[in-house]
């Protein structure tokens, strides 16, 4: 939903010495990232509200001892982030009239209506996804659910979980979807100012999750096997509570973690007490196997198994495993809200789990968009579009310019999401995130309008193509 921005107040003037001083204190780090952590936890918390006119760039440079670049730098963040709207000579100020922390993700699926092609969704095709209805059929008459006070996995599926786990859980549990395991995990972990690696590029609504509790992102760089060992142990000094990563994949740039890098990570954590949240979102149509840092520290790992891309978005249910002291605290605080997630859905999942006609459609789904990736890729090498990734149904795509890619694939009826949403340290170029897993055809296409994004975002700002 889209709400009109609140405007500024006209008879505010310049930030006082007050409102500096409390910007100052907020700053724990005297960094681009830490300007925007302490400036995001003001505003999080209230101190900070809609419409106040923020410092100058040199005013706030001058009393935190730093460059002007720094601050500008942590402006242009808040800023992609929804927090702050700036106003040219008339200052920047505190945006309004949309919850903090949802700037990335309302971004992320902004694309423009009435497109005839819409690849920006990150959504599963729907011609590959199970009957779930025929499966519903089949266990409506079966009273799964007689009492307030049962237990919050269906045992059935308790035993399914059990059997396919990728390591031996303390405890088990179901909610309704990824992102509400991730919410209720990191509510469970995550204090207001604790600091979290994440990865870079990462999903956004984790991002806006993690801004609005008043979380410090670190983020850490992948290569083509996970997080990047090296900057992973660089950041431990700092002392962050968590490590949040896509076990396969990964959304948006489509690295899988391998067995050795899990190996490697591990050994690196051990002296470590942050606890690991692995998010395997795209569970069974991923075409890696899957690899889990559950294997090394089952008492630290909470693994977050998702079934969206495999059974429809519309099935809300996930399966969480790992810490037990995590998994409790989930359930514990839910008995305050839902109390626990329809069992009846989780009879419809074990009857999907178990049919063998579907788990062949599920292995055909993989192998389908296994080959959309491939071939999509063969056409941007050929144009020579650079793309990255192995896995999922995501597409990771460098482009010389953002923002003039997005108008001109929009020009040509093509909707894709801007890879700025993704970002939490600047990456050495633009990049979009296209849902290719939708691309059953027209990709010569959308492949012609992408080298033409390309072509015009290089002539745009007058640099050859490295």
């Amino acid at each position: 939903m889209r709400v009109a921005n609140v405007k500024p107040r006209r008879a505010q003037t310049p930030a006082s010495n007050a409102l500096l001083e409390e910007i100052a204190l907020a700053v724990i780090e005297p960094t681009a990232r830490g300007i925007a952590g302490g400036i995001s936890r003001l505003v999080s918390a209230g101190h900070l509200e809609a419409g106040t006119r923020l410092p100058t760039v040199r005013v706030l440079a001058n009393r935190l001892g730093v460059s002007p670049t720094t601050v500008s730098q942590a402006w242009q963040s808040l800023t992609r982030a929804g927090v702050l709207m700036p106003q040219g000579r008339s200052g920047t100020f505190v945006r309004g009239g949309r919850v903090v922390g949802a700037g990335r993700t309302l971004r992320t699926y902004e694309s423009p209506g009435g497109l005839p092609l819409d690849l920006s969704t990150g959504t599963p095709d729907p011609e590959l996804v199970p009957d779930v209805v025929a499966a519903l059929s089949r266990v409506t008459g079966e009273g799964v659910t007689t009492s307030y006070v049962d237990r919050p996995v269906l045992p059935a599926f308790d035993e399914l979980l059990r059997a396919n786990w990728p390591f031996e859980p303390e405890a088990l549990t179901v909610v309704n979807g990824a992102m509400d395991a991730l919410d209720r995990v990191t509510t469970a972990v995550v204090r207001y100012g604790s600091r979290v690696l994440v990865e870079n590029p990462c999903f956004p609504p984790l991002l806006d999750l993690l801004e609005l509790v008043g979380a410090e992102v670190i983020g850490v760089p992948l290569d083509d096997e996970g997080p990047v060992v090296e900057a992973v142990r660089a950041a431990l000094p700092l002392q962050p509570v968590a490590l949040y990563l896509q076990s396969r994949a990964q959304n948006p740039a489509g690295t899988s973690l391998s067995a050795v890098r899990a190996r490697e990570l591990a050994e690196v954590l051990q002296a470590s007490s942050l606890v690991v949240v692995e998010d395997d979102h795209a569970g069974e149509v991923a075409g890696a196997p899957l690899v889990s840092l559950g294997t090394y520290l089952p008492t630290r790992t909470v693994h977050i198994r998702g079934y969206s891309k495999t059974y429809g978005p519309d099935l809300r249910l996930a399966s969480v495993g790992g810490a037990g002291g995590v998994i409790e605290s989930v359930d514990a605080r839910r008995l305050l809200g839902p109390g626990w997630t329809s069992r009846l859905l989780q009879a419809v999942l074990v009857e999907l789990l178990t049919d063998r006609a579907v788990i062949a459609q599920v292995a055909e789904a993989s192998s389908i968009y296994a080959g959309r990736r491939r071939d999509f890729r063969a056409m941007l090498d050929a144009r020579g579009v650079r793309s990255s990734g192995r896995d999922g149904i995501n597409l990771w795509i460098e482009v010389p310019h953002e923002q003039l890619a997005l108008v001109t694939l929009a020009a040509a009826g093509i909707g894709v999401s801007p890879g700025s949403s993704f970002v939490t340290e600047p990456l050495s170029s633009d990049h979009l995130r296209l849902t290719v897993g939708l691309l059953s055809d027209a990709g010569d296409k959308v492949a012609d309008a992408l080298a033409d994004a390309v072509r015009a975002g290089l002539r745009s700002t007058g640099f050859p193509r490295r």
